[in-house]
């Protein structure tokens, strides 16, 4: 069993690996502009949920 620090601990760092990655696509987009595809990433799509109603 995992203690609830070493869940924070791990939350923690993968929280900064999402970060560095982040931060290093922006890098290299900013360096490298490149025209806007039609059909952009899956990493840079926005999620839509949609709302079907009650049950």
């Amino acid at each position: 069993m995992i203690s609830n620090s070493e869940m924070i601990r791990i939350r923690r760092q993968m929280q900064r690996r999402i970060r560095d990655v982040v931060a290093e696509r922006r890098r290299t987009r900013q360096q490298n502009p490149t025209p806007t595809s039609p059909t952009p990433s899956g990493a840079d799509q926005e999620v839509c949920v949609a709302d079907n109603g009650p049950g």
